[in-house]
């Protein structure tokens, strides 16, 4: 096998371990780690939670003594800083590794390209940039936090082939098979929190949460934008022994009875600035983002959907098409209001990720940065 053929196999094998740790290390990234020598694996880890160990000292750890004279393949540049744990660069020198591969340069300015520095100065080889796009994409949430300071915003939807959410009734229940619907859970726990409109609760009391028989999925925070506090007090998500709850309302609404009465079963409420009823989107993002949430899935109806997309902030979409047809112009689609009028001026995606759940397909895409509205 060449050089080359062996990176790419080992740093894949190192990226699906990173996956391990999906939902289970914000506001870390996920990082997998492999020690390998004469073209066996001799220690293995991930990061498995935020604040605790990284994957290259549970790889080390395994591999022990023989850790000498092999390579490490890790999928983020390895920590040249003390934070809650100690740099990874002191324990791969002091393990003796003589060769790192890396998968990205992380883009924390604390590291970037200082742990690699640090590793070369010790005489150890470092070869960067193997599946650095896959990487990166892994870790897309993190690079977002990290580079823009910013929550990330991904949108979930679900359409017939041609292009329906719902029927003209509003009926949805069910465009997907239940193999879908069942990784929109898995989509949730990675997420730090799911929000909705105070509509859908309406329409569909809806809960929002992860109901998978897994305990090591995360539970996301709800979030409700709900101006006017009309959220019923025996709403499905409030129940607060499945997930936290926040209600996100204008001013006026906090001296309404309902909030005490919301308040009393456990929602965390939340006055933001208002025009009329439409929250402004960023100043929410930001607010999150002061409050520790690093990522939000939006699953929401066409006109809080359309808000986002014309505000520019969704980062990355998740589409799931059935094949099926609903027929006519009166079902609704993704998004409301009017669209563009000319196909050139039309938002381009790139395709990162198909998944098939029998005869439904995921699009996972990136809205192209030169067109995104």
């Amino acid at each position: 096998m060449r050089d080359e053929e062996k990176n790419i196999y080992f740093m894949n094998t190192a990226l699906n371990l990173a996956k391990k740790g999906a939902g289970k290390t914000s506001p870390n990234p996920m990082v997998g780690a492999i020690v390998v020598k004469e073209n066996t694996i001799i220690g293995y880890g991930w990061h498995m939670k935020a604040g605790g160990p990284h994957a290259e000292i549970f790889a080390l750890d395994q591999a022990k003594d023989n850790a000498r004279g092999a390579t490490l393949y890790v999928t983020l540049e390895p920590c040249c800083h003390q934070g809650k744990t100690p740099p990874c660069t002191n324990a791969i020198i002091r393990a003796g590794i003589r060769k790192v591969v890396i998968a990205m340069v992380d883009p924390n300015p604390l590291i970037s390209g200082q742990g690699i520095k640090q590793l070369q100065d010790a005489g150890i080889e470092v070869i960067s940039g193997v599946m650095e796009k896959e990487a990166c994409y892994l870790n897309d949430i993190y690079i977002k936090n990290i580079t823009a300071r910013k929550t990330f915003c991904a949108l979930k939807t679900a359409i017939t082939l041609d292009g329906k959410t719902a029927t003209k009734s509003g009926s949805s229940r069910w465009v997907t098979n239940e193999k879908s619907r069942e990784y929109v859970h898995i989509l949730r726990s990675r997420h730090d929190a799911v929000l909705t409109g105070v509509g859908t609760v309406l329409a569909d009391d809806c809960q929002l949460n992860v109901r998978l028989d897994d305990n090591l999925l995360a539970q996301p925070i709800r979030i409700v934008l709900d101006p006017e506090l009309q959220t019923p007090v025996d709403a499905k998500i409030l129940d607060t022994t499945a997930a936290p709850t926040m209600i996100i309302t204008k001013k006026e609404s906090m001296d309404q009875s309902n909030n005490i009465a919301l308040t009393k079963k456990g929602a965390k409420i939340y006055a933001l600035p208002h025009q009329g009823n439409r929250i402004n989107l960023q100043e929410l993002l930001d607010f999150l983002y002061r409050m520790g949430i690093m990522s939000i899935m939006v699953e929401a109806g066409s006109n809080l959907n359309a808000s986002f997309l014309r505000a520019g902030l969704i980062d990355k979409y998740y589409v799931f098409v059935a094949p099926k047809f609903v027929g006519g112009n009166d079902g609704m689609g993704i998004f409301a209001g009017s669209g563009v009028a000319n196909m050139a001026n039309a938002m381009s995606l790139q395709i990162i990720e198909r998944e098939y759940f029998n005869e439904d397909i995921l699009f996972a895409a990136y809205p192209v940065a030169a067109n995104k509205r």
